[in-house]
């Protein structure tokens, strides 16, 4: 009987971006963040997890709002892995507790525009 081969199959995003949707969410509610300090959140995660190396990372704030801190970022697709797990890993701000969510992943940005889970049909 002939051996069976197998062939492994990688595939790799030919996007040079993915677009994540994020936010953040404090233990107390009276904690509110500008867009730089969000920044300096992902940056505070990125460190925590990764060391100097890690807060080197290219992740850029699209867009961000303040009432709800929430985000779109743009990271290299290279760098995805390491972004997503400082931030599900990361704990605290400022002594306070803090969690930050990741709502979607898209190599396409349009495809953040629509959040199937929240879609309501007629």
């Amino acid at each position: 009987m002939p051996a069976t081969a197998y062939e492994r199959v990688v595939y790799k995003s030919p996007s040079e971006y993915h677009y994540m949707k994020v936010c953040s969410e404090f233990q107390e509610d009276s904690i509110g963040l500008n867009a730089a300090q969000f920044k300096q959140l992902l940056v505070s995660a990125l460190k925590d997890l990764f060391g100097e190396i890690g807060a080197a990372l290219s992740a850029d704030v699209l867009t961000y709002e303040e009432k709800t801190l929430s985000a779109i970022l743009r990271v290299y697709s290279s760098d995805l892995a390491k972004l997503w797990s400082s931030l599900t890993l990361f704990g605290t701000y400022k002594n306070k507790k803090c969690a930050f969510r990741v709502i979607q992943v898209s190599p396409f940005l349009l495809a953040l525009s629509v959040n199937s889970r929240e879609q309501v049909l007629d």
